[in-house]
């Protein structure tokens, strides 16, 4: 829920916002509220911020330039690791926060939620969920064996998703597994013999601030198991565009060939 700061801007007239990742960007500009974002992290591309002024990369904010631009709430998520010491900065510069920390698909929903009540958007926010949840029913894939999945975060070392990511509870939803959900954390470094171990039956390549995606490097290791390369956007932030990581993902587990 929004403080009496948040409520007293409201009440002013429209809210002052400012989004220092990209999940919560794009939150906010499903719920409608874009032209809303006052300041936002470099990072950010959700349609609707070309009036907003960039603080910088999401671990490096500019929090002299974040006060300037007179934010009524700024929002922040600890799902971007380091991100904790960006939103002290900004909590001691005396900023209202909102600042959310979704580990799965149901605390991503979850996260729409509070943001939409922050931003006085309950209705839009309720039906952006509602909308999300019907869609990725449609697209469970039930198959005799589920196939498991591995999401690679970085090839060098390899980072990839583990138990408690969002990904696991996605992939559950497709009728999938995540080849590394019997690993603690959110993520974690592995060698090419845990990733061999892990029994994958596909491999996605969804590499976090990388400008080009490579499958070939991963299919250049010699694992012999199918790579699809998917965009970061889809799979790496927990917020609505998750549904374009899952389509894409029904697309991959369709082309599987299990035995």
């Amino acid at each position: 829920m929004p403080d009496a700061h948040a409520l007293n801007a409201t009440l002013r007239g429209v809210l002052r916002l400012a989004s220092l990742t990209s999940s919560n960007s794009d939150i906010l500009a499903a719920l409608g509220a874009a032209h809303q974002i006052v300041a936002a992290d470099s990072h950010s591309d959700a349609p609707g911020l070309e009036g907003a002024l960039r603080l910088g990369p999401d671990l490096n904010i500019d929090v002299a330039a974040l006060r300037e631009a007179r934010p009524d709430l700024v929002l922040a998520s600890l799902s971007v690791p380091g991100m904790e010491k960006v939103v002290q900065a900004v909590q001691d510069a005396g900023l209202n926060t909102l600042v959310l920390d979704p580990v799965t698909v149901e605390g991503t929903l979850d996260d729409i939620r509070k943001i939409a009540r922050a931003t006085g958007l309950e209705a839009r926010g309720e039906a952006l969920i509602q909308d999300f949840r019907a869609e990725l029913a449609r697209l469970r894939r039930d198959v005799p064996r589920p196939p498991r999945v591995l999401v690679e975060w970085w090839p060098r070392p390899i980072i990839a998703a583990t138990r408690e990511s969002w990904v696991t509870e996605l992939l559950a939803a497709l009728g999938a597994r995540n080849a590394l959900e019997d690993l603690e954390g959110r993520s974690r470094p592995l060698t090419l013999e845990q990733v061999r171990a892990a029994r994958p039956d596909l491999i996605v390549c969804s590499w976090c601030g990388a400008k080009k995606l490579r499958p070939e490097v991963i299919e250049a290791r010699g694992l012999g198991v199918p790579v699809v390369a998917i965009a970061e956007s889809g799979l790496g932030r927990p917020g609505p565009r998750l549904l374009e990581g899952a389509r894409a993902l029904r697309v991959a587990l369709d082309g599987l060939s299990l035995a």
